[in-house]
């Protein structure tokens, strides 16, 4: 049985969470079902209409749905990949820059099955899902011809040697050749703690633009701090790094900073390399325990 260890397991329970909470379409979440539900409708002319808004770009509801199940579920993946082969390379971008593949939801959750089943489909191997399958001289070889890759983490910062481990005993000579190198488990921006009180002063809602879902809401679930943009199926881990700045999950170069005003916090501004939002506050939110 695989063992996460508890880095690894902050960062991947919210999309575990997330497939599991994802609607199902029809009876089922069978890729037929899936591909049934967005079919699109045919005019008199032999046109069709109700086509996804990124057409001719895959459907970005199939490449979410399969990212998501790579998590957990073999099945689904199976059925997913057999009616649409290309969906074995799919990746999203779940927020900030935190892009995931498919590949990569398997390999850092351990699951060589359907690593195999992606792979199989036409998935592309890369340093990550060796690891996780135990292939040293495949690692051996990506170190050897651009040292210092051990170093570059994976989907949501999990380490390369975090994917050996969850590998388990397969991996086993892996994880030993990457902890004996000292640099395949970087810890990322050294962040701290903060109090119940800090906590709520962030939470609440801030807006961007006059859409209806222009606005950020920052959230405290269980003494965690996350981020969303209004309508999206969950949030991203906040880690502060200071008392008023916060990177979130998977993506340590982007910062969030706040304005605090006595206690209180009234905007915020999202960086990467430059402001990329400014938003007001303008509501309390939610804080649950």
């Amino acid at each position: 049985m695989t063992t996460l260890d508890r880095r690894t397991v902050l960062m991947t329970s919210g999309l575990a969470l997330a497939y599991r909470s994802l609607p199902l379409v029809g009876n089922s979440f069978g890729a037929g079902n899936f591909a049934m539900s967005q079919s699109a409708g045919y005019g008199e002319d032999g046109s069709t209409s109700d086509v996804w808004p990124s057409f001719p770009s895959t459907d970005p509801a199939l490449v979410r749905a399969v990212v998501l199940a790579a998590h957990t579920d073999v099945d689904t993946v199976a059925e997913l990949v057999t009616a649409h082969p290309a969906l074995s390379r799919a990746s999203i971008d779940w927020a900030f820059g935190d892009w995931e593949a498919a590949l990569g939801a398997a390999s850092h959750m351990g699951r060589r099955d359907i690593v195999d089943v992606l792979i199989a489909h036409g998935a592309r191997p890369n340093i990550f899902s060796a690891a996780m399958m135990g292939q040293l001289d495949v690692v051996r070889a990506f170190v050897a011809a651009q040292p210092g890759i051990q170093g570059i983490p994976g989907p949501h910062g999990i380490t390369l040697l975090a994917h050996a481990r969850n590998g388990g005993e397969p991996a086993a000579g892996v994880y030993e050749y990457l902890e004996n190198l000292g640099d395949a488990d970087p810890s990322g921006p050294e962040t701290i703690e903060m109090s119940a009180e800090q906590r709520r002063q962030f939470v609440g809602d801030y807006t961007f633009g006059s859409g209806s879902n222009d606005y950020l809401e920052v959230a405290e679930n269980r003494e965690v701090l996350s981020v969303k943009r209004a309508g999206q199926p969950f949030g991203r881990r906040m880690f502060a790094v200071s008392e008023s700045e916060f990177y979130p999950s998977g993506s340590p170069a982007v910062r969030i900073a706040f304005d605090v005003q006595d206690g209180r916090a009234t905007a915020l501004q999202v960086i990467d390399n430059q402001v990329i939002v400014s938003a007001r506050k303008v509501g309390q939110g939610v804080t649950s325990r």
